[in-house]
């Protein structure tokens, strides 16, 4: 029993890491979809196509799948989806804030799911601005670690337009204006250095500090919204020492 107990539950694991990495890929694959359609299929003239590609490429999502995205967006292929970008604003427990960007083809079901896991959390929706106002849209660039200091990434970037470097501890995280992103990531490629992601978010002014209970429950429901298949990224403003995140786990 204990070698058939070990097998099912091995097996349930990894149908829910391949659970998760198919919502992934779907996820990635509609970015480059939306950004091949609104900037043209070419990456080297949109940059926001060629960093969805790469970060596709870097979460294993299969060229086959990259190109024919590629292919539906720019219209050389059949079957792309009008997605819309829709973002809703709400709240979750300890009066954290949420912004919760949507890519849908349709409104009505995103609106539905989103209210409905923000409701079954412990959340709540919120009138539109009153919580977009705490968030400014950044370029954020990820660096791994990788035997690099603080200051060599610096130097590396600080002519390019990045506003701040901070150390996230296994990597770091380099914020610019959005019109910057593109310099920025092309700094630390002529410089040698590998980045793990380039992207357009948005990044709290003010933030939330979370006890343990707390952070759960926010957890818990980001989580819930990340799950849903219309839900392509959530920002919020809670602040978790490193201490409760490794409580949390």
């Amino acid at each position: 029993m204990s070698g058939h107990s070990k097998w099912a539950t091995t097996k349930h694991k990894k149908a829910v890491i391949d659970a998760k990495r198919g919502k992934m890929f779907a996820k990635l694959i509609k970015n480059i979809e939306v950004a091949a359609r609104t900037g043209g299929g070419d990456p080297a003239g949109n940059p926001t196509l060629y960093d969805a590609i790469q970060k596709a490429r870097k979460n294993s999502v299969p060229n086959d799948n990259i190109e024919r995205a590629v292919k539906r967006g720019s219209g050389l292929e059949a079957g792309g989806a009008d997605w819309q970008t829709v973002m809703y604003e709400g709240y979750a427990p300890g009066g954290v804030a949420l912004l919760i960007e949507c890519l849908t083809d349709n409104r009505n079901r995103a609106a539905t799911e989103v209210r409905t896991a923000l409701t079954r959390n412990g959340g709540s929706l919120a009138d539109a601005g009153s919580v977009s106002y705490l968030f400014s849209r950044k370029g954020v660039v990820i660096v791994p670690e990788g035997g690099l200091s603080e200051d060599d990434l610096l130097v590396a970037v600080l002519d390019a337009g990045a506003e701040e470097v901070n150390n996230l501890g296994t990597a770091f995280e380099v914020i610019c204006a959005p019109g910057d992103l593109v310099a920025v990531r092309t700094a630390l490629q002529n410089a040698g250095i590998e980045y793990e992601s380039a992207e357009s978010s948005l990044v709290p002014s003010v933030t939330v500090p979370l006890d343990e209970d707390g952070a759960r429950k926010v957890f818990k429901l980001i989580e819930a919204l990340e799950d849903l298949d219309d839900v392509q990224n959530v920002y919020s403003n809670f602040d978790v020492s490193d201490e409760i995140m490794a409580a949390v786990g």
